[in-house]
């Protein structure tokens, strides 16, 4: 099928999802969790058809790669989404205006969706779960790293909708990795009713110039840990460490480190120490290399940087003001951390910093949905308009105005 031609199914399907209701949307739910399991194998033999033909790098196969384990967690999020009440119907108000109308304002799915994004085969999966919860269709445009796992995912879940008695061809799945195809997935306005990028900045960058349909973007993650100089150094590393190190390849993960210039005078030999022991490559400000010579120097470049793998920029600032206005100078409003035992600092830090998740005293690795308690997400979003943060069920939903008369007119 073309690129239209999936889209227009999704949208005839619509109704099967979005007027579904909450028992039948769990038992779909449960059938795909089951399917993704018992088909594990098939579903790990396709993955390693991508992975073969993958030349991007070990990082960027650690996000390609599917086993027993992650299909197994796959299947769980979806089966934590059964556990979580349907936001569709939700009755945000309900008032009598002055004219004796009933006036209610409810949720209802956002319509159907359309999801473009890179190499990781879980968010096939997890956008499927997402999209029969909160009642919509799905269009979904992986990438050409991933197509046959991709592919895998979706007829599985599929076979098993259709298995369960249940019509699936509300999720479409785009096969057409081509750059043009995703250029025009991204233009079909009256049938993609929200578009969600997710992956690379440079896919966040094509989808913000090309798309004619409304998109929430998901961002790039230059996500920051500041050591203010209370902080409790047995506390501080370890957290640091789980940032910076126990996933290198994500959003969440930290890139930045941030130093009071008190505290790295008395600190930053170890801290140094313990993110060489962890094989980090370490650019730092001129300031650390007047007490640690043999740091490598950093650029203004390192500072904006993703680098989604096992590499940190550090710079020494003078104190929470300072570190505030370079997180929102050089992050992306994603998630950011103090580490303190100054309950004003952390309270300014919280009020100031430009983030759609701001920690104290906590790894920026939790910044997502299963860790929030969402089941899953469809991305981190680090905009202001209709989402922010994680994207769970309730995100994925807008409301609509339902009012009862009794004959009233306008005079």
């Amino acid at each position: 099928m073309t690129v239209r031609e999936t889209c227009v199914k999704a949208k005839e399907h619509l109704a099967s999802i979005s007027l579904a209701g909450e028992d039948k949307m769990n038992l779909m739910l449960i059938a795909a969790a089951g399917a993704l399991r018992e088909k594990a194998q098939f579903i790990i033999a396709e993955n390693r058809k991508d992975i073969e033909n993958c030349t991007r790098g070990a990082q960027f196969v650690d996000r390609l790669m599917l086993d027993e384990k992650r299909i197994d967690g796959i299947a769980t999020g979806l089966e934590k989404l059964v556990q979580l009440k349907c936001p569709v119907g939700e009755v945000l108000e309900e008032r009598e205006l002055y004219n004796g109308l009933q006036l209610r304002r409810v949720r209802v799915p956002l319509g159907v969706l359309g999801i473009i994004y890179e190499a990781r085969p879980n968010v096939t999966a997890d956008a499927i779960g997402l999209c029969i919860k909160s009642g919509n269709a799905v269009v979904l445009r992986g990438s050409k790293d991933a197509i046959r796992s991709n592919m895998a995912v979706t007829s599985v879940i599929k076979d098993a909708l259709r298995e369960s008695g249940f019509d699936p061809e509300f999720i479409q799945l785009i096969e057409d990795t081509s750059r043009e195809s995703s250029v025009e997935f991204m233009k079909m306005n009256g049938l993609i009713d929200v578009l969600i990028p997710r992956g690379s900045a440079s896919l966040i960058r094509s989808a913000v110039e090309n798309a004619t349909v409304p998109i929430i973007e998901t961002g790039t993650g230059n996500c920051h840990v500041y050591f203010e100089k209370s902080a409790d150094i047995g506390k501080a590393l370890p957290v640091l460490i789980n940032a910076k190190t126990q996933r290198t390849s994500v959003c969440n993960a930290c890139e930045s480190l941030l130093i009071d210039e008190e505290y790295a005078e008395k600190h930053l030999g170890e801290i140094v120490a313990a993110l060489r022991e962890k094989n980090v490559e370490i650019v730092a400000c001129e300031k650390c290399r007047k007490i640690l010579p043999d740091l490598v120097p950093a650029t203004e470049d390192d500072f904006y940087a993703e680098f989604l793998g096992l590499k940190i920029s550090v710079k020494i600032v003078s104190g929470v003001e300072e570190a505030i206005a370079h997180i929102n100078k050089y992050g992306t409003h994603h998630s950011d951390c103090i580490m303190t035992e100054n309950a004003e600092a952390a309270d300014k830090f919280l009020d100031e910093v430009d983030s759609a998740a701001v920690y104290v005293n906590a790894s920026t690795r939790f910044t997502d949905g299963f860790e929030f308690g969402l089941g899953a997400e469809m991305g981190i979003s680090t905009q202001k308009l209709h989402a922010r943060g994680p994207m769970g069920l309730r995100e994925l939903t807008s409301y609509k105005y339902q009012i009862r008369g009794n004959g009233q007119i306008r005079g």
